[in-house]
């Protein structure tokens, strides 16, 4: 689950690296526009994985 999360996340990170540096939204692009179902499915999925991933900021790691 948290190398899922980490993945979307860093789609959702790339898409905004593109919007900010070139004011291309990859997603909208794919998916058929910002307003489509489809690009709103995938915005709120890599939202949630990335509300998810903060869980991984307090998460304690045993080293072997």
């Amino acid at each position: 689950m948290n190398k899922t999360a980490l993945t979307l996340v860093i789609i959702g990170a790339i898409n905004w690296l593109l919007v900010g540096l070139f004011r291309f939204d990859l997603i909208a692009a794919l998916f058929g526009g910002q307003g489509a179902l489809v690009s709103r499915i995938v915005y709120v999925i890599v939202g949630l994985a990335g509300l998810y991933c903060i869980s991984l900021l307090f998460e304690s790691r045993e080293t072997t």
